[in-house]
């Protein structure tokens, strides 16, 4: 509105100012023409004016129109939402009365509830005053009529309850004993595959391959020669897998058989060594270092006779010996092992007045299998019985051997070859254990065995290997004896560590005495 009253009055005062203007300009001659021209000029000037001022006007009236219906819309949206405010205000009033007067009527309720419950507490205390002088009225008259106290029949009962327990215990342990071992081969077989899967990668890296070095990495390439032409006809020769990878100045040799990586290794280092390396080079080389090593086991066959003092060998019962010298088991040498039981083995037979020439034989030739054992199915006690019985061994000499890992051998010798074996084997030392290390879990062993009731003695066998209990036959039962072996062997399984596994035999045995007079 007032913009439009402004350009009236800036119109109005421009055609004034323009008329007296021309009027001024045109002169005095001209007067009454301009003033009739600044006259009229003044009626348009005031003609539009009066035009711009109704239309401004009707655009204010307008405008105000449409403010008012726009102010009316939302006040009356407003009111609408005011509305539904206290319509949903009221609705949650009401619910909330509602509420209240439901949780008053629980309140109510709980009330009355805690009253009812109180009483009733109040007489239950009242009948366990009542049950409790009962029950202390008939134990005094019990202990009045048996002559015995609560306290005593409580601790008969428990261990009446207990003995038969432990009983019923052992009936049940030694029937699921006898259960499985119809079963128990197969899974000893799953269980031994699985270990020997699990070791197998670790054993293979350190005990299947050895490591020749280089001079220089160029000797790789001389090695594999034109389209691998050498190392081809080296594998075939020695009958090895040649690896040669990024490792620096090395090779690797790789072969189950340990004589053919020894084989191989030489003729190897000695290819190197001459500079000359191309098939037929290779071939004279290993054909010759076989011919070498084969000498040399040979030799060390004869040497261990000979240090053992017994004649009349067959040659290839020699030979295999000497092959001991290449063969390990669990870390000790079986060719030293060999020698070891030999010497046990004498020095046994002649503390007790048997041939001590047989049982150094027995000793020396007792793993005489281990020397063929890749190569012949079955277990080395019975390859090596099948090999002596070939060569033409005597009777003792074979069921020696052949028994000396059976728990009950079949003559004094086995038995003799079976102590003089497992005093070798578990010598501290011989496969990896520190002396100091050996000693202390023996006294352990032995403290385990001693710690439960009824154990009389208890002693430590076969370097460890071996725990016997000596137990009261008064005290513990045969099936009390099958409990105490098991808990004797748990208790050693949780505080003992210790190689391979350990025997926990428990002896019981009753002796009647009577005298003739």
């Amino acid at each position: 509105m007032e913009w439009v009253v402004v350009t009236t009055i800036v119109a109005l005062s421009f055609g004034v100012a323009a008329g007296y203007l021309l009027k001024g300009w045109i002169g005095k001659k001209g007067i009454y023409a301009a003033r009739r021209e600044a006259e009229r000029i003044i009626r348009e000037a005031r003609r539009e004016a009066e035009s711009i001022k109704k239309e401004a006007s009707l655009q204010a009236r307008d405008q105000l129109y449409q403010s008012q219906r726009q102010f009316e819309r939302e006040t009356r949206e407003k009111r609408n939402e005011l509305q539904r405010m206290e319509a949903r205000l009221a609705q949650k009033e009401e619910n909330l009365e509602k509420r209240i007067g439901f949780l008053d009527k629980r309140e109510g309720e709980i009330l009355k509830r805690e009253q009812d419950l109180a009483r009733k507490e109040k007489e239950v205390e009242e009948k366990r005053a009542q049950y409790e002088e009962l029950i202390e009225k008939e134990k005094r008259e019990l202990e009045r009529i048996s002559g015995v106290s609560a306290e005593e029949a409580k601790a008969t009962l428990m261990r009446l309850m207990e003995e038969e327990a432990r009983a019923d215990a052992a009936k049940l342990i030694r029937r699921i004993e006898e259960e499985a071992k119809e079963t128990a081969m197969k899974k000893a077989q799953e269980i031994i595959a699985l270990a020997i899967q699990r070791y197998a990668g670790e054993y293979v890296a350190e005990r299947a391959v050895t490591v020749v070095n280089l001079p220089n990495d160029e000797m790789k390439g001389r090695i594999i020669g034109r389209e691998g032409r050498n190392i081809r006809a080296l594998e075939a020769a020695t009958g090895i897998d040649l690896i040669i990878d990024d490792t620096p100045e090395a090779v690797i040799i790789s072969s189950m058989n340990p004589i053919r990586r020894e084989i191989a290794k030489v003729a190897l280092e000695r290819l190197i060594a001459d500079g000359r390396i191309h098939p037929a080079r290779i071939e004279e080389v290993v054909d010759k270092v076989e011919k070498e090593i084969e000498q040399s086991i040979k030799e060390a066959g004869e040497r261990a006779v000979f240090d053992v003092g017994i004649h009349n060998i067959h040659p290839e019962l020699v030979k295999l010996i000497g092959k001991l010298k290449f063969r390990t088991s669990y870390s000790q040498n079986c060719y030293v092992h060999s020698l070891e039981v030999a010497f046990l083995c004498g020095i046994m037979a002649a503390e007790l007045g048997l041939n001590e020439r047989q049982a150094k034989r027995a000793g020396l030739l007792h793993d005489i299998g281990k020397a063929v054992d890749h190569e012949v199915e079955g277990t080395h006690a019975a390859i090596g019985a099948d090999i002596l019985r070939k060569y033409g061994e005597s009777r003792a000499i074979i069921s020696a051997v052949a028994t000396h890992h059976d728990d009950h051998p079949e003559t004094i010798l086995g038995v003799l070859v079976q102590a003089a074996d497992a005093l070798s084997a578990a010598r501290p030392g011989a496969r990896r254990e520190m002396w100091e290390t050996y000693v202390k879990r023996v006294e352990e062993l032995e403290k385990i065995g001693a710690s439960f009731p009824g154990v009389e003695k208890a002693y430590a066998i076969q370097a460890g290997r071996e725990l016997r209990v000596i137990v009261e036959s008064k005290r513990i039962s045969d099936e009390e004896a099958t409990m105490l072996s098991r808990d004797i062997a748990k208790k050693v399984e949780k505080e003992l560590s210790y190689p391979g596994q350990i025997k926990v035999t428990v002896i019981r045995e009753t002796r009647a005495v009577e005298y003739a007079k």
